[in-house]
């Protein structure tokens, strides 16, 4: 419970004291909104790094090769935690924003914060706003700021983390329409922290893992129909493979208890 409190009141008074860095970040912006985007950057990504070790999350990084070092891409990951978010952004190197709901929009100084990272906020149930939010996303790609997606919509809560819920095919389009590669994520162990036995925060070692890039022209006729479910179907492969790494983990420390 120590974990949780400390984690809570350290995201409630980095909001409440970082209010006069949002004011120069503002003027900054003015002149210079890239200067802006990543000294916020920077800042977020310190913060998260400071509030994950608090929560004693370790993280393996695979494929860190995969991430091109000269254009945006579209990452699009499985989703299981709001640690998702804060492991996320520490392990990609780029300017990068997250598609969020647009529920998010009523915490002032949070919604600065991430407007400031460069965050999207979806409204899934006004398709008009929805496809505003696309072609911001859009925009964003092409000025050289990677977009990170959740395709199943929102936290998926399955026992089993490869029953993943349906991917939205919609979810790709800014993929399609910008033409920048697609990098898939497979994500295990954030739910571990918090999610899996709220309101207890427990240390956990998280796996993320950047798949190979791929452009969904490209994709065989079959499978350009259908890009979310093709894209699913990569993530659940690498989820076997870790969920395999995993349980490896388990039998060795198992042998070693019992010898």
């Amino acid at each position: 419970m120590i974990r949780f409190i400390v984690v809570v009141l350290s995201v409630v008074l980095f909001l409440f004291f970082s209010l006069p860095i949002l004011v120069v970040e503002w003027f900054i912006g003015r002149k210079n909104p890239e200067k802006r985007d990543w000294q916020s950057l920077r800042i977020v990504k310190g913060v998260f790094r400071y509030l994950l070790a608090v929560a004693g999350v370790t993280i393996t990084v695979k494929g860190a090769e995969n991430i091109p070092d000269d254009r945006a891409v579209l990452y699009v990951g499985n989703h299981r935690s709001y640690f998702d978010i804060l492991v996320g952004y520490v392990t990609v190197p780029s300017l990068l924003g997250f598609v969020a709901k647009k529920e998010m929009l009523r915490y002032p100084s949070l919604r600065v914060w991430m407007k400031n990272v460069n965050c999207l906020f979806l409204d899934r149930k006004d398709m008009k706003e929805g496809l505003k939010t696309i072609l911001t996303g859009i925009d964003k790609v092409k000025h050289g700021i990677s977009i990170w997606i959740f395709p199943e919509g929102t936290r998926n809560r399955n026992e089993d983390i490869r029953e993943m819920l349906p991917f939205k095919e919609g979810s790709l389009k800014i993929a399609e329409k910008s033409g920048c590669p697609v990098i898939p994520v497979a994500i295990t162990g954030t739910a571990q922290v918090f999610e899996a036995h709220i309101p207890i925060i427990r240390p956990s070692h998280v796996i993320i893992e950047f798949g190979k890039p791929f452009y969904t022209k490209e994709l065989p006729p079959e499978h350009k129909k259908f890009p979310g479910a093709y894209t699913r179907d990569i993530i659940k492969g690498m989820l076997d493979e870790q969920m395999k790494e995993r349980a490896s983990w388990t039998d060795q420390a198992d042998g070693e208890d019992n010898s």
